[in-house]
């Protein structure tokens, strides 16, 4: 890109400025830091919801295990569209026990004092889990209907019928 400076500017010295620094940076491989994003989005998961016995890594497939310690703007072999039944089982799986844990915790929080969700999750005002479950479906080659299907059931079982209807 080009910057106009003003003429006032040009004659000034000192360090060089952020701008002229952040231009001077190699450009990242887009698609390796959503890699990242979805890693960093399923064990903040993990971490929120508490869930256990997930071990993250077994969502992905040995090309996709190898691109998380690589520089993030090389240029690597990413998951392509084919991947392995039981992976895919995995990452099903996965998804189904977030928004499981979802719903029993805000029906649970519910139940035990009358609060919402965003009291329960106050740092995360606005952050619907199973939405971000269906979302996460996207990323992992998951059907999005799957998710949303369970999601309903969930919240028929826990007796939420007017969210399940909506």
């Amino acid at each position: 890109p080009v910057l106009d400076t003003e003429d006032a500017w040009v004659s000034v010295e000192g360090p060089v400025s952020i701008v002229e620094l952040a231009l001077e940076q190699k450009r990242i491989h887009y698609p390796l830091v959503e890699h990242q994003f979805v890693l960093c989005t399923v064990l903040y998961a993990i971490m929120r919801l508490s869930l256990k016995g997930v071990k993250p890594l077994s969502l992905f497939d040995s090309k996709g295990k190898n691109a998380f310690f690589k520089d993030l703007t090389s240029i690597q072999l990413l998951p392509s569209g084919d991947m392995d039944p039981n992976v895919l089982s995995i990452r099903q799986q996965f998804l189904l026990k977030v928004v499981s844990a979802a719903v029993q915790t805000l029906c649970s929080s519910q139940k035990d004092r009358e609060v919402s969700e965003e009291e329960y999750f106050p740092f995360e005002k606005g952050k619907n889990w199973p939405t971000l479950a269906a979302d996460l479906a996207q990323y992992l080659q998951i059907s999005e209907d799957l998710v949303r299907r369970h999601y309903v059931c969930e919240l028929y079982s826990y007796g939420m019928d007017h969210l399940g209807e909506e």
